[in-house]
């Protein structure tokens, strides 16, 4: 996800939402007593909310931890500042697959000056590393498929000019801006599907020559599939069937499913498409999605005409979706999956209701956005045919209401409809006229049915024992109203909310929920009546701001990563580089795990089988022009997957 660090904002933090749905901090103020709520730190009962009674209690039969034994068996970390990795003793945290890494037969070897030309990088890892999944081959620990999604090239939000992509040429390629330079950003865009194995020596290396391996980028095709693929809205010139799309890009969080494939989020795609023709000349639906007014953030319009909303309308409408890939087939077609709505997808976190029906859980990373729900209609079969699962369901999106207690910060909420002829709101709406109007236009939709406005959700997980669901709500700097009743209309520090289904059920309509943790510092905030420092399990050992990754491990630790403000100073002094922190469900205690880089955002998570290895990934650093990691010396930054292991060879976290 990219974050805004100073003036100007990035897309995200703008809000595009004029409806007068309700705030999700208006539902807060009216269900809670925030002096009742900080003295407690707990909200409700976590054993009570969490449906475990006495916590983890039954994990032991299958190896995880008894409701004696401690769920995190590590050593927290103190803040740093440094242009390296840090993890807690007895870890170790080892670099695999920087950008430009030659994955390809023929792929050149990084230069470490960012010459590759167009070619060169649509054979190399691509850039700004976010989301990734390990698929093991075989069911091994030493061997699988890793796939890594490449969200955005780093581009200087003042001059324009990218900033690391063409090394140290950035402002010189925006200023002779060519379709060369166009290709190149296009190709390191996307998603890498790289063969991995152990070595004799343990370490992990990328299996060279392997079929497996493969680039998926910006001009790769694709299938529209589901409700609304072949509809007006999705034909263009290229396309006038609706249903062949060409690239994918922006691809932040990821999901997986059961039956193997993984599942890549198009985010911020709005920051592609833009205008030549010099004026605003964008459509009521354009603006309510962020489409940019003239030129866009990456320039691709200035070459591919595709990219200009005027002369090809349409276009913008054939991203924001969820793409299947089949990372064991390396020449499948990738899979658009339209049943999912079209919004700025952050991740996808999957679940199977009772009945075996697929849930797909689904945040808009956007201000004042919404959060979303996916419920198939056919069933889940194991070793069966479900490539088709995805095509056909319902779509729902959340509205949170206020509980009855006051201090609790605690309340329930309901899961509406987004169906043009169930709803009856939608089916009122004349400006929707058909479900696939409903699908590709999926804010506008939420926006008549009254969604609860959230502070831009990110990723959202589902508590492997329990099914309860947790999603980070990263920051909403854009509202500026503060006052007694609202204390932190300027969230610059974001929180953790979670909800219970009803029944324990995916597919429920009803839900429960309340906060884990209200993000904060107490080291420039110590009044522990003051908002701004955080929920009682915020101290100054821990303190963070802008969670943003997140993650369950099978044993339920809860594994939280930070893309927020680094500067070390001001609201955020001591809070240091963006991190990875772990979380015990229960106990609501909070342990820093790892530190990144400078100026890098923490992000992207998955284990091996026996979860003695974990992936994660270091996106953007220097993106500000400060670093040098992975490299050292003067070289340039370079994203990069990190791979952790325990020194005893244990499992990670215990």
């Amino acid at each position: 996800m990219m974050q805004a660090h100073e003036t100007p904002m990035d897309s995200e933090d703008i809000p595009t939402n004029l409806s007068a749905n309700p705030h999700f901090q208006s539902v807060v103020d009216r269900a809670v007593s925030r002096r009742g709520f900080l003295r407690s730190g707990t909200g409700l009962s976590a054993a009570m909310f969490l449906g475990l009674g006495g916590g983890l209690a039954g994990c032991a039969a299958t190896g995880k931890p008894s409701a004696s034994q401690p769920l995190m068996g590590f050593q927290g970390i103190a803040a740093s500042t440094a242009d390296e990795l840090r993890v807690a003793p007895g870890y170790s945290a080892r670099v695999l697959a920087p950008w430009g890494t030659p994955l390809l037969d023929g792929a050149p070897a990084f230069k470490g000056d960012g010459s590759e030309n167009a070619a060169a990088q649509a054979l190399q890892v691509g850039d700004n590393h976010d989301g990734l999944h390990f698929f093991a081959l075989d069911g091994k620990n030493d061997e699988g498929l890793l796939v890594v999604n490449h969200e955005y090239c780093t581009v200087d939000k003042k001059s324009g000019a990218y900033t690391w992509l063409f090394g140290h040429e950035g402002q010189k390629a925006r200023e002779q801006w060519s379709p060369e330079h166009v290709r190149k950003s296009m190709n390191a865009h996307g998603v890498s599907v790289m063969h991995i194995r152990r070595n004799s020596n343990g370490a992990w290396d990328i299996v060279p020559g392997s079929r497996y391996n493969r680039r998926i980028t910006a001009q790769t095709d694709m299938q529209l599939t589901g409700p609304a693929a072949g509809d007006a809205l999705l034909r263009t010139k290229a396309d006038p069937t609706g249903t062949r799309a060409q690239g994918t890009f922006n691809n932040c969080g990821n999901g997986f499913t059961p039956w193997g494939t993984y599942l890549t989020c198009e985010e911020n795609f709005n920051n592609y498409f833009g205008t030549t023709a010099g004026q605003d000349l964008r459509s009521p639906e354009q603006k309510r999605y962020g489409i940019a007014a003239k030129r866009s953030t990456f320039q691709w319009e200035a070459h591919e005409p595709r990219f200009d909303y005027v002369k090809e309308p349409n276009e913008s409408n054939r991203f924001g979706w969820i793409v299947e890939i089949d990372p064991f087939n390396p020449t499948s077609t990738p899979k658009k999956r339209t049943a999912l709505g079209r919004f700025k997808h952050e991740n996808a976190a999957f679940a199977l209701s009772k009945d075996g029906r697929a849930v797909v859980y689904m945040g808009d990373d956007q201000a004042n956005d919404y959060i979303y729900k996916f419920v198939s209609d056919g069933k889940y079969v194991k070793g069966g045919d479900n490539s088709r699962l995805l095509d056909s369901g319902k779509l729902y999106v959340a509205r949170f209401d206020a509980g009855s207690v006051e201090g609790d910060f605690a309340g329930t909420g309901a899961w509406l409809l987004l169906d043009k002829q169930a709803n009856p709101a939608l089916l009122a709406y004349a400006q929707l006229p058909n479900q696939a109007a409903v699908l590709v236009n999926a804010r506008i939709a939420a926006d008549i049915v009254g969604a609860t406005k959230m502070d831009r959700p990110e990723w959202v997980s589902v508590h492997p024992q329990t099914g309860e669901v947790y999603v980070t709500l990263t920051n909403n700097s854009s509202r500026t109203q503060a006052d007694e009743a609202n204390p932190r209309a300027k969230n610059v520090y974001g929180q953790i909310v979670r909800w219970r289904e009803a029944g324990g059920d995916a597919a429920a309509q009803q839900f429960e929920w309340d906060i884990f943790v209200l993000a904060g510092n107490p080291i420039v905030h110590p009044d522990r009546e003051d908002l701004r420092s955080g929920s009682a399990n915020v101290t100054a050992d821990n303190t963070f701001n802008s969670p943003d990754g997140l993650a369950f491990d099978p044993y339920g630790r809860l594994w939280i990563q930070t893309d927020g403000k680094y500067s070390n100073k001001g609201d955020f002094a001591g809070q240091g580089n963006n991190q990875m922190l772990c979380a015990d469900p229960v106990t609501k205690e909070i342990r820093r795990f790892f530190v990144g880089p400078k100026e890098a955002e923490v992000t992207g998570i998955t284990w091996t089988p026996d979860c003695r290895t974990m992936f994660i990934n270091i996106q953007h650093p220097g993106e500000e022009g400060d670093s040098h990691w992975p490299d050292g010396g003067q070289r340039i930054p370079r994203s990069a997957t990190v791979v952790i292991t325990k020194d005893d060879g244990g499992v990670i976290g215990s």
